[in-house]
C-alpha cells in the first residue's frame, strides 16, 4: 500500500512574501463548498479512494478566516481487508493560504493515531500535540502543512513559467521540517471519463529515499484552466506504479472543459 505520509506530502507547495502581519495572495481558483473524489489504482485493480472537500462555511481560527479543508484517504476494493481510513484537515488562511491547525486521525485496522498540530506565524512555532502530550517546533517563515500548500500551489499560475523551473516551499509535517520542490514540466492533454483537457505537468522533487523510483517518479497533470485542480497523479514505487484519477467533483468555480474522444 502506498505511505500515507509521502502519499500526503505531493500534494503541497508554499510561500512568498508576507504584506504586514500576513501576505495576502489573490485566490481565484476554488470557493467554498467545493470537492473532488479519486479512485486509486495498481494496475487494472482499484486499491483506494481519496476524497478532497473545501467546507461551505468560513471559520475563524487565531482570529482570522480560514478554509476547513479535508482530506480522506481509504482502501477500496481487494485492499479494503486493511480498512485504512486516514484524514487530514487544515485550517486554511483564505489571505495568506498558511495554515493555522492541522488534524491527523489515522484508522488502519486496528491501529489508531491522532494529532493537532497549532501554527504560530507570529513566532514561527507549531506546537504539536499528542497522546496528551505537546512538542513546540521552531519553523521558518510561511511554514505549510500538506494540504495548505496544496491549496496555495492551485493559486500559482504555472502556464506562465519555462520548462524546468522549480519553486520551493517549507513543509512540516509529523515531526519534520521539509524543503521540497516542484518542477515545471510543460503542458499536453490527457484522456479522462469526463473526456479529453489541457493539462500543465508537474514534477514534485521528494528529498533522496529508497521508496520512489527516480527524481522524476511523481507525476501530476493538473488542468490548464482557472480551477488549476490535479487530475491525475502518477507515483513510480520500487514495486510498481500507483495511480490517481478523478472519479467526481462539485462545487467547482469555473466549468471543465471537457473535449469528446
Amino acid at each position: 500500500m502506498l505511505n500515507s505520509k509521502y502519499f500526503i506530502i505531493i500534494l503541497f507547495f508554499c510561500s512568498f512574501t508576507f504584506m504586514g502581519d500576513f501576505r495576502t495572495i489573490q485566490n481565484d481558483s476554488f470557493k467554498a463548498g467545493e470537492s473532488y473524489d479519486y479512485k486509486v489504482k495498481y494496475g487494472f485493480l482499484t486499491i483506494g479512494e481519496a476524497e478532497v472537500d473545501v467546507d461551505e462555511k468560513i471559520y475563524a481560527v487565531n482570529n482570522r478566516p480560514c478554509f476547513k479543508v479535508n482530506v480522506v484517504g481509504k482502501t477500496a476494493g481487494l485492499t479494503d481487508v486493511f480498512k485504512v481510513r486516514n484524514t487530514y484537515r487544515s485550517y486554511v488562511d483564505t489571505l495568506a493560504f498558511i495554515p493555522h491547525r492541522f488534524i491527523y486521525s489515522a484508522r488502519e485496522n486496528s491501529y489508531k493515531r491522532d494529532q493537532v498540530i497549532n501554527f504560530d506565524h507570529q513566532k514561527n512555532e507549531v506546537v504539536k500535540v499528542e497522546k496528551e502530550q505537546s512538542k513546540t517546533f521552531a519553523v521558518p517563515n510561511n511554514i505549510q502543512d500538506v494540504i495548505s500548500g496544496y491549496y496555495f500551489l492551485r493559486t500559482v499560475d504555472f502556464s506562465k513559467f519555462t520548462i524546468g523551473q522549480t519553486i520551493t516551499s517549507p513543509l512540516f509535517f509529523d515531526e519534520d521540517l521539509y524543503s521540497m520542490k516542484i518542477k515545471y514540466a510543460g503542458k499536453g492533454i490527457i484522456h479522462t471519463r469526463f473526456g479529453k483537457i489541457r493539462v500543465l505537468k508537474l514534477n514534485p522533487i521528494l528529498p533522496k529515499n529508497d521508496l520512489f523510483k527516480g527524481e522524476n517518479a511523481i507525476r501530476i497533470w493538473v488542468s490548464d484552466d482557472r480551477n488549476r485542480v490535479p487530475l491525475k497523479i502518477e507515483i513510480d514505487f520500487s514495486f510498481g506504479t500507483i495511480d490517481m484519477e478523478i472519479k467526481n467533483y462539485k462545487g467547482v468555480k469555473y466549468p471543465f472543459v471537457w473535449k469528446v474522444a
